[in-house]
Parts: structure tokens; sequence; C-alpha cells
């Protein structure tokens, strides 16, 4: 492929729970090559960057790598490319990434959380990059979450900003480790499914029990979406509660960082129209007209590709 002479090349690696993606990506956001990893067939730390640094010289073929950008799961210092913790895979505190990539790559590794890498990669080529202020929010497991700023990652004090999840929606709600009444205790996939089951058992009744196939073991906030759309009280009503949880932080952050745009993705936002509309009414209830009126609510495009399209993008910021 031809891509101009003025066309950079970078690596992007999303380093998730259940795998690890490596892509070759272009700077107008072109995903070009792709490799995959499965995390638990990386059993050390050692192991996870010599087949990763393997991997980049692999997809890199002929072109020359401007650097690589890595997005992980959990809590890190931009600026240091350091590793305090990732929650969900082990042995991984306290790591020095970008030092110890660079020294097998004699490349620059630029190390972010994974959710600012998809933000980045959203709002640099995705469904945001119109925008100068965005937040986007991914929703699924949990609530995550990027700030974007004059056109950059906002990280904070601590390089920890936009953990969108914790923000609390309720100051006597359920406690956790972040705090009190955070959005994701309401709309994190096995919470949010556990308060329906919980209206399913009370003696409510609905489709849901239909469309699970009477095993409500298998609930889930698809289901929740179809039987809403289907017309469904109990379905429409739930919709309208997770609505309402995720409107109530994004006013929060409205009235604090004043974007032009959310910009939404996830496993929830997908074939979500109708949470769409109901996230737009309860956003409105919560805002003043000068702020609702303006502010755009988008669905995220670039869908399992954004991590790694974002990762790339770190390595061309300044």
């Amino acid at each position: 492929m031809n891509d101009g002479a003025n066309t950079r090349y970078a690596a992007g690696v999303d380093f998730g729970g259940t795998s690890v993606k490596i892509a070759l990506v272009n700077s107008t956001g072109q995903l070009l090559r792709e490799l995959r990893i499965v995390t638990k067939d990386l059993p050390s730390r050692e192991a996870w960057m010599d087949h990763v640094a393997s991997a980049i010289r692999e997809i890199q073929g002929e072109h020359t790598l401007s650097g690589v950008g890595v997005g992980v799961p959990g809590f890190v210092d931009h600026e240091r490319g350091y590793i305090y913790d990732l929650p969900n895979v082990p042995g991984w505190q306290g790591v020095h990434l970008s030092e110890m990539m660079e020294s097998r790559l004699n490349l620059r590794v630029e190390v972010d959380n994974d959710v600012n890498a998809m933000a980045l990669g959203e709002c640099t080529f995705g469904a945001g990059r119109t925008y100068q202020h965005a937040i986007f929010l991914t929703l699924g497991t949990g609530v995550g979450g990027g700030l974007l700023i004059n056109n950059r990652l906002y990280r904070g004090a601590f390089s920890m900003a936009g953990e969108v999840g914790h923000i609390s929606i309720d100051r006597n709600g359920i406690s956790s480790a972040q705090g009190k009444g955070g959005v994701e205790q309401y709309v994190g996939n096995a919470r949010f499914v556990a308060y329906a089951r919980s209206l399913l058992e009370s003696g409510r009744t609905s489709i849901l029990d239909d469309l699970c196939g009477g095993d409500r073991a298998q609930l889930s906030p698809k289901l929740i979406k179809e039987a809403a759309v289907q017309g469904d009280e109990l379905g429409l009503e739930l919709l309208h509660y997770y609505a309402d949880c995720l409107a109530t932080a994004m006013a929060s952050m409205t009235y604090m960082i004043q974007p032009q745009a959310f910009i939404i993705g996830g496993g929830v936002a997908e074939d979500a129209a109708l949470l769409f509309s109901l996230i737009r009414e309860h956003l409105n209830q919560r805002l003043h007209p000068q702020f609702s009126s303006r502010i755009e609510i988008k669905q995220a495009e670039l869908g399992s590709e954004a991590g790694m399209i974002g990762c790339a993008t770190l390595a061309w910021m300044d």
C-alpha cells in the first residue's frame, strides 16, 4: 500500500484481560495490520514484553515506526510510562513499562490507560473528530471515561483523571473501594442486571422472562434493551433507570467541563437508539437550556478498533 510520502506509522498495543491486540496504524487512522495474542498465554511480564515486541516487529514490515503506544486496563502514570496496578491482570504492579519496552524496541513507547486511548482514537479519527472539547464514555462491565480538552487528553495532576464511573450520583449510595454511590455501581452490567432480576423476582411481569428463555441467569443489558424497544413496561422502566443514572453523572461532568459532545461507546451503546434518546431526555432535565441545547450525544464509530488506533495515536502526540 502506498500511503503517501508524508504518511507516518505507529504501533498500537491494546492490552486487555482476555487478549493483547497489536496493530500497525497510519497517521490517517487506518488500521493496516493486526495481530492478537491470548493474554493467558503470556505467563509473566517478561514473556508479555518479549512476545509483544516480536509482534510489533512482525506487523511493522517495511515501514518505519514513529513509536509505539500501549493502552492498559488500570492505573498508570503517563508521564513516566509507569503502571501502578492492573486490577484484573495479576502481576502487573509497579512496572516501568515504557522503559522496559523501549530497551527491546529502540523506539519511543507511550503508556496510558486503555479508555484514554479509546477516547483519543474516537476524538481524533472517529465520532469526536470535529470537536475540541469532548467526553468519551464506554458502557459495559463498568463506566469508563476519557476527557478531551482543547484537542488534548486531560489526565489531571496524578495522570488518572476521567474515572467517570466513580462519580457519585447518590451520597448515601452503594459503597465500593472508590467511594459511595458511583454511577457504575448502578449501571455497570452486573449491577444493572441484578437490579432487573430483583424486580422480576418481586413479581413484576415482563417479556424479559420469555427473552431469556425462562432462565434469569441469562438476563443481559442487550435483552433489556430489546424488551424496551418492544414496548415492555418493565423493560422501558429499566432503560429509563439506566439513562437517568448515567445522565445524572453526565450533568455533573457538563457543568464542570462544558464539553461540546459526549461520545458513547462500549457494548451497551450498540444498537441503542432508544437508550440514546432517553439519555438525552434525562440530561435535558438536569441542565440549564444554555447547556443542554448545545451539547451533542453521539455514538462511537470505531468499535473494537478504537483502542488500537488510539494507542498508535499516542505515539504521535507531543
